[in-house]
C-alpha cells in the first residue's frame, strides 16, 4: 500500500505539472497570436518617409548634370594631353633634325648668317608655341574640371545634410514607435504578471493549483519574453526602474516570508510537545521518517558513535535514534498499547499488529 501510494504520488505530480506545462503552453500561443495581429496593424517608421524627395531629386539631377560636364571635360583633357605628347613629340624630332642639320652646316660653313638656317629655326620655335598653346588650354581645362568638381562635391554635402536631417527625424520617430511598442506591451503584460504574482502567492496550495500555476508559469514568460526584450535601451531607464522595482518586489516578499516562516517555528517550539504532536500532519511524518528529521524542529534524530553517549546503550554502535528529539523536546517513537512494539510516534497505525496510535485515538 506505501509503495502505491508513492506511485501515486509520483504520477499525481507528474500529471500536476504537466497540465500546468499544457495550460501555459497554449497561453504562450493565444497571447503571440494576438500581439502579433497587432503588431501588424502599426506601421515601423522608415528613413525615407523623412527625405525630402522633390529636394533630394533636384540635387541628385545636379550631381548627374555635373557628372556627365565632368566626364566631358576629362574627356577633352585626355584629348588634349594626346595632342601635346604628338606636338612634343614632333617638336622633337624638328629640334634633332635642326640640331643635325645646322652640325652639318658648321662644317661648311657660318651658318649663323644663313637665311636657311633662320627659316629653320623660326619653323621650330612655332611648333614649340603650338606645344605651349596646347599646354595652356591643359591647364585651363584642368582648372574647369576642378571647379566643377568643387560644385559637385558642395552638392553633396547638401545631400548629405539633407540625408543627416532625415536620419535624426527617423531616429526619432523610431524611439517613438519602440516606446509606443513597449507601452502598449505593457498595458498587456502588467496585469498578467500581477495577476500571475496574485496566484502564485495566494493559490500555490489550492486543490486547482496546477491551473494557478500554468498561469503563473505564463506571466513570467509573457514578461521575460514578451515585454523585457522591448525595453527601451536609450538612456537605459526604464530598464533599470523595472529592474530596480522587481528586485525590490522579490526581495520584499522573500525577506517576509522567510521572517514570517522563522517566526512561525519559534512560535509552535514554545507550544509543549503535545500540542506540537497534534499538529503534525501524516503527510510530514511519512517524510520526516524517511529523511530521519524531527517533523516539528526539522533537525535530525539520528546520534552518531562519536556524540554523547546515551544510557542503556552499550557496546560500539554507529548510529542510534532517540525516543525524543534533543533538539525541541517532541516525542519521536512510542509503544503500542496492544502490542507493545515500538513506531513513529506521528504515523497512524502500529506497524506490527496495525492498531490506531493514541494520536488518532
Amino acid at each position: 500500500m506505501d509503495i502505491n501510494s508513492k506511485k501515486l504520488e509520483k504520477i499525481s505530480s507528474l500529471i500536476y505539472y504537466s497540465i500546468s506545462v499544457l495550460l501555459c503552453i497554449f497561453l504562450v500561443l493565444l497571447c503571440n497570436k494576438l500581439i502579433d495581429d497587432i503588431d501588424n496593424k502599426s506601421i515601423r517608421p522608415i528613413t525615407e518617409t523623412f527625405e525630402n524627395k522633390a529636394k533630394l531629386s533636384e540635387l541628385d539631377s545636379r550631381v548627374h548634370a555635373l557628372n556627365l560636364q565632368s566626364e566631358q571635360l576629362v574627356s577633352q583633357k585626355t584629348l588634349i594631353e594626346k595632342t601635346i605628347t604628338k606636338a612634343n613629340d614632333n617638336y622633337a624630332g624638328e629640334k634633332q633634325s635642326f640640331d643635325n642639320w645646322v652640325q652639318a652646316r658648321k662644317t661648311l660653313g657660318s651658318p649663323d648668317k644663313d637665311q636657311e638656317v633662320i627659316d629653320r629655326a623660326k619653323k621650330l620655335d612655332e611648333i614649340h608655341k603650338v606645344e605651349e598653346d596646347w599646354k595652356a588650354k591643359l591647364n585651363d581645362k584642368q582648372m574647369q574640371i576642378d571647379a566643377v568638381e568643387k560644385q559637385k562635391n558642395a552638392v553633396e554635402q547638401l545631400i548629405d545634410k539633407e540625408k543627416n536631417e532625415a536620419e535624426t527625424k527617423y531616429d526619432n520617430a523610431i524611439k517613438s514607435y519602440e516606446l509606443k511598442v513597449f507601452l502598449f506591451r505593457l498595458l498587456i503584460v502588467a496585469p498578467i504578471l500581477a495577476l500571475g504574482i496574485f496566484f502564485f502567492v495566494k493559490y500555490r496550495r489550492h486543490k486547482f493549483w496546477p491551473l494557478y500555476f500554468g498561469f503563473t508559469l505564463f506571466a513570467f514568460y509573457a514578461f521575460f519574453f514578451g515585454l523585457v526584450p522591448y525595453l527601451p535601451s536609450y538612456g537605459g531607464y526604464i530598464r533599470y526602474t523595472v529592474g530596480i522595482i522587481v528586485s525590490i518586489g522579490l526581495g520584499y516578499y522573500a525577506i517576509k516570508t522567510i521572517r514570517k516562516f522563522i517566526e512561525v517555528r519559534q512560535a509552535e517550539l514554545k507550544v509543549s510537545t503535545d500540542e506540537r504532536s497534534k499538529k503534525v500532519q501524516t503527510e510530514v511524518a511519512e517524510k520526516a521518517l524517511e529523511n530521519h528529521y524531527c517533523p516539528s524542529c526539522g533537525k535530525d534524530f539520528i546520534l552518531k558513535k562519536w556524540e554523547f553517549p546515551v544510557k542503556g546503550i552499550e557496546g560500539e554502535v554507529k548510529t542510534v535514534v532517540t525516543d525524543f528529539c534533543r533538539h525541541c523536546g517532541l516525542e519521536l517513537y512510542s509503544n503500542c498499547k496492544k502490542c507493545a512494539n515500538k513506531n513513529f510516534s506521528h504515523l497512524p497505525y502500529c506497524s506490527c499488529c496495525g492498531t490506531k496510535t493514541s494520536k488518532e485515538e
